[in-house]
């Protein structure tokens, strides 16, 4: 007796995809979640009538138009839409010598370029006719399309012959970093700065830790796909991903805590909840991070010690301070909805409270605050083995806050007059509400010293997505892990004939 074919533990991104897709191949699919909302870090919530994302809030190619976004893919197969309001500038950074306009349309965005730098605008435009090269390359692949399993190549090889042809002559790119092909065309000091940044902002690492595939797709969509936001915040995407599951026949059980998974003579056998109740699934795909995964749901002798030891010694990336505010919007007409603020010159980008990224959504969607407020997320890294649950712990969120509060002073110099509504999270937090692993933004893994992990683990019957999967941090990752994850699971006919079905194939 089986409660289920497929149990996935995690409501994120990754386990919704993989657990949807699944339910569209046909399996019987239950996911289970720990807490009342579903998402995971993307999640969102709302408090005295402002509504915030949790984490990601930058999105790109969900709506109409051309879009190599693995999520609208599995919008597609799943027959379920998303809402979205494009906008362009995508943003604004602000350093401390100026604020740039980060413009999707690529004229505008070299022209801004060139008003700081004309000979860095030539070097910007040579790195990006390199990426280019290799974002036209990969496109030729849908993310639909893949699986991590040996099958892969005789299934490219077999339905994408001329993109594998296309993609041979940039075999080599593809293994490269950003820093790597910037050396070979960008000295200028500002141009250099910016993609350090850039690569941060995308991967948690700058330009010599940013695998150049990561970095060429995000390039090609910002200018080719509709930079959009989702109406109702990124918990419409959960949303979405929550309605094709369910039609396609699957489940998600909330406050569904999984403390324990289960296996029999070397072959996972399904999970027992915090509440007692055993749940059977031959599959269980976990959500959580590896080291949850490996140090919480699993009991260490089901797993080969140094293959236990390498995966739970992957380095960390540091977790975040948030700052959540509901703010006064009279005369702040024009204002843009998203920033990154960087305080210090002097300072690597990297270093905690010193780069903050700010998000303000009722920008586009102002059904997110009360008429005449805006919703504010602001958040910057913040190393986790600081903190602890102490007398001291509420006056140091309030310390550590105020790098974020002088960040949303360079963009509404007002704004400590404008609250209405104030919440700070900490690495703590990030923890707890997040299942975050020492609230870790996720793995910090420099392409120059290895890939992410596999779906596939050496036990039988359990696999794994999200962040800490191959291929790694950000919302489209994320999506392709349980991409890959589900395709690897089923016949590639399956995926053949899904392919066919949205017209991909």
């Amino acid at each position: 007796m089986t409660d289920a074919e497929v149990i996935v533990i995690g409501s994120g991104i990754g386990g919704l995809v993989a657990g949807s897709l699944l339910a569209r191949y046909g399996k019987s699919v239950l996911v289970c979640e720990s807490h009342v909302l579903p998402g995971g870090a993307a999640h969102g919530f709302s408090r005295k009538g402002f509504h915030f994302d949790a984490g990601p809030s930058f999105f790109c190619g969900l709506g109409d138009g051309p879009s190599l976004n693995p999520l609208r893919q599995v919008f597609e197969a799943l027959e379920v839409s998303l809402d979205t309001i494009p906008y362009d500038p995508l943003g604004e950074y602000h350093f401390p010598d100026g604020t740039f306009p980060v413009y999707c349309d690529r004229h505008r965005y070299y022209e801004e370029i060139a008003r700081i730098t004309p000979h860095g605008a030539k070097e910007y435009r040579e790195l990006e006719r390199r990426l280019n090269k290799l974002y036209n390359g990969i496109r030729q692949i849908p993310t639909l399309a893949l699986r991590s399993d040996w099958q892969v190549l005789p299934f490219l090889v077999q339905h994408y012959p001329r993109a594998l042809l296309k993609l041979l002559p940039m075999a080599g790119s593809t293994q490269k970093t950003v820093g790597e092909i910037m050396d070979t065309c960008v000295r200028n000091s500002w141009v250099r700065r910016m993609v350090n940044l850039e690569c941060f902002l995308l991967s948690g690492l700058k330009s010599y830790g940013t695998i150049a595939p990561e970095m060429a797709f995000m390039y090609g969509e910002r200018h080719h796909a509709k930079v959009d936001y989702p109406r109702g915040g990124s918990g419409a995407i959960v949303q979405a991903l929550i309605r094709g599951l369910e039609k396609w026949g699957g489940s998600l059980r909330l406050r569904s805590h999984v403390e324990k998974i289960l296996v029999e003579s070397g072959q996972v056998t399904g999970v027992r909840l915090r509440s007692g109740e055993v749940l059977k699934a031959p599959i269980v795909i976990s959500n959580a991070t590896v080291w949850d995964t490996y140090r919480k749901l699993l009991s260490s002798h089901h797993l080969p010690p140094n293959y236990r030891k390498e995966a739970l010694e992957l380095p960390r990336l540091n977790s975040f301070m948030h700052l959540y505010l509901g703010i006064r919007g009279a005369g702040l007409e024009g204002l843009g909805g998203h920033h990154v603020v960087l305080l210090d010159n002097t300072l690597d980008v990297t270093v905690p409270g010193n780069t903050c990224m700010v998000s303000i959504p009722t920008v586009w969607d102002s059904s997110l605050a009360p008429e005449g407020y805006h919703a504010v997320h602001c958040y910057t890294l913040e190393p986790y083995k600081s903190w602890k649950l102490d007398a001291n712990y509420e006056e140091r969120k309030q310390q550590r806050s105020q790098s974020l509060y002088r960040a949303l002073e360079r963009i509404i110099p007002d704004i400590r007059d404008r609250i209405e509504f104030e919440m700070v999270g900490t690495p703590i937090t990030h923890e707890r509400f997040l299942r975050r692993y020492q609230g870790t933004y996720g793995p910090g893994i420099p392409a120059i010293q290895g890939i992410f992990p596999l779906n596939q683990t050496p036990l039988p019957g359990l696999y794994r997505v999200g962040d800490t999967t191959m291929p790694g941090i950000g919302v489209p990752a994320v999506a392709a892990s349980g991409i890959l994850c589900a395709n690897s699971l089923v016949s590639p006919q399956q995926t053949l004939e899904l392919l066919k079905q949205v017209g991909l194939a």
